[in-house]
Order: structure tokens, then C-alpha cells, then sequence
């Protein structure tokens, strides 16, 4: 493919969100705020082809074709020594001996570890462990995931092709809920278990319900995985939601008459108390983040692994403060 054909089919998938195969390279850096404009100008639009033109070489070794019992599917490694992201359909239990294709072809062997029924999100991990292994970091602030923003989705539908390439698409995010994000990105069958990435080549989501009209697909956001990656890395299997390794605060919240995120109670000997936090603060942000909206907020808190300290920005009368808390554990009986 010429220099010239690949950059007008690169501009068509940016203008249509229609499939892009590219064959050659591309890597990614997200505009600040990591939003795009409902009103994107001819300008807007060559600044993303270019960042993404730039992306793909840096994300692409770390984008594989897995095959099992006939079916094909997608993934993403996303650490060093082999850790891959896909979908729970995929793997369908731990354990099992997983076909591993790379972009260049070569075939290698995986098993699948632990997996979350109720969200589609499984880890799987190469067997070879004598090499680091090239990976596309994962973003763990999900607080950051806003629609209207900027997405590439990418995998190998139907199965690795070499002559055709990985197959990447351009889109928008359209909705976020608690486990999964809406894109308006292509997917087809096979897609399943591939990376969406921001703008910045990091991983926000990972391939689940591909709809038959292929307008608008649901992907795993990262807060499933955050929240169990020691249950999935031991290959448990998650089949009630809520009972993953998030991160405990120990505080009730509601969204006040003002529209602000207000702390109604705080649990004895939590680390909400041990930070700090009081009943009737508005919590302002977290790590930065705006919280303007309760379920952002306790996802914010959900997406974050036990152990984690987070900063609090928070409105106490009329005084702005920062607490830092150290997220733990969450007891069974208590999925706040």
C-alpha cells in the first residue's frame, strides 16, 4: 500500500467510522482532557489521524488472535510477562490451553486464568516466560472515560490475516456505565476479547456484545479488571458482581439538591474515617477528577484496588480540603 492510498483510507475511517485495515504503522497521544468536540473540524480530524498513525506500531505486537475449539477471537497483552485481557466468552473457564497467534504470524500457547461471568472480563497468560513480552498499558483511572472522547478499536475479525493487517477502527465513546463503555466503533465477529484504546495507547476496554446492526458496541471498561485482578490472576471464576478486590472506603453518598456528591454516613474503623472524612462533605474530586455524579463516584472508588491511596478534594462548610485515604479491603456484607 502507498503512502497516498493509506492516508486517504485512514481519513475515510476517521470521517465514517468505517473498518480501516492498515497495514503499515501508527501510536498515540490523547488530547489534554482526552474529549474530542461534537463539531470537529478538517484540522481536528488530521491531528487524530495522525496521533493514531503514530500509535499503531507501539500498540500492535501486543495485539493477538487467539483460536480455541474452531472459534476465533482477539486480546491484548498488557504487562511484561504475558498477562492478556480478553472477554469471559472467549476463555469460558481457566485453565484452558488457548492458540495465541502474533502479528507476525507465529503461533504460541496461553492458558486462561480466572474470569467475571456477570461482566465478560478474563485475564489469560502466556506460557512462555523466558522473554518479556511487548504490552499496551492499561488506563487505571476509569474516572477519566468520558463520551464524546476519542476511541480506537482494534483486533483481527475472522481471524489473523497478514496480507489484510490488523484491522483498526476510529470512533467516539457514546455512553460509560458502572463495567462497560458504548462506542460507535465497526466490530464484527472475532473481534471479541480486542483492546479499546484512548488516544493515548492505553487499553479503557476490552471487546464484549458485538450488536448485529455494528453501530453501536459494548466493551468491558477497566473497573471489572481493577477491581478483581488478584481473584482473576489466581483464575477464579466471579459469578456475583461486587465481590472483586475494589477498593473500600467505607462512606454512604448520595447526590445532594445541588446536584454534589454528600457524605451521609461514614463507617466506624474504615479507611473513610481514618482519613479524614466526615459526615456532610461534599466530596469535590478524586485524584483530580471532578465528581459531579454519584456513580462516577463510586466507581471512582470501585475501579481502584485495595491499597491504593487516593486523594480527596473535598468541601467542608466552606472550606476547600484534602484528605488522602488508603483504600481497603471491602467486607463481603459491604459493597459501598
Amino acid at each position: 500500500m502507498t503512502a497516498p492510498t493509506r492516508h486517504i483510507r485512514i481519513r475515510q475511517a476517521l470521517l465514517s467510522a468505517a473498518v480501516l485495515c492498515l497495514c503499515g504503522p501508527a501510536s498515540a497521544m490523547e488530547s489534554p482532557g482526552g474529549t474530542a468536540s461534537s463539531k470537529s473540524t478538517l484540522e481536528d480530524l488530521l491531528k487524530v489521524q495522525k496521533t493514531v498513525q503514530d500509535m499503531l506500531p507501539q500498540v500492535k505486537p501486543a495485539i493477538i488472535n487467539i483460536q480455541l475449539r474452531g472459534g476465533t477471537a482477539s486480546g491484548v497483552i498488557v504487562s511484561s510477562d504475558g498477562l492478556i485481557m480478553t472477554a469471559a466468552h472467549v476463555s469460558e473457564e481457566p485453565g484452558k490451553d488457548l492458540r495465541i497467534y502474533l502479528a507476525d504470524g507465529k503461533m504460541v500457547w496461553a492458558v486462561s486464568l480466572g474470569l467475571d461471568k456477570t461482566t465478560d472480563a478474563a485475564l489469560a497468560k502466556m506460557k512462555d516466560q523466558s522473554h518479556p513480552w511487548p504490552f499496551v498499558p492499561i488506563l487505571r483511572d476509569t474516572a477519566q472515560v468520558v463520551a464524546g472522547q476519542w476511541c480506537v478499536a482494534l483486533g483481527h475479525p475472522g481471524g489473523l490475516d497478514r496480507k489484510r493487517g490488523l484491522v483498526l477502527r476510529v470512533g467516539k465513546v457514546v455512553k460509560q456505565t458502572a463495567n462497560s463503555l458504548q462506542s460507535d466503533c465497526v466490530l464484527m465477529g472475532g473481534d471479541s476479547g480486542g483492546p479499546l484504546l484512548n488516544l493515548r495507547g492505553e487499553v479503557i476496554g476490552i471487546h464484549s456484545q458485538i450488536w448485529q446492526a455494528r453501530d453501536q458496541n459494548m466493551h468491558v471498561s477497566m473497573a471489572p479488571f481493577l477491581r478483581s485482578w488478584d481473584q482473576l490472576k489466581g483464575s477464579q471464576v466471579i459469578k456475583v458482581w461486587g465481590t472483586g478486590s475494589g477498593g473500600y472506603l467505607g462512606a454512604a453518598t448520595e447526590l445532594d439538591a445541588q446536584g454534589k456528591v454528600a457524605v451521609l454516613e461514614v463507617i466506624s474503623g474504615s479507611p473513610a474515617e481514618k482519613g479524614g472524612l466526615k459526615v456532610g462533605d461534599l466530596i469535590v474530586a478524586v485524584n483530580g477528577a471532578q465528581m459531579a455524579d454519584q456513580d462516577k463516584f463510586a466507581e471512582a472508588i470501585r475501579s481502584r484496588a485495595a491499597g491504593d491511596l487516593i486523594t480527596l478534594k473535598i468541601q467542608r462548610s466552606t472550606a476547600l480540603r484534602t484528605l488522602e485515604v488508603k483504600l481497603g479491603t471491602r467486607p463481603k456484607e459491604d459493597e459501598s
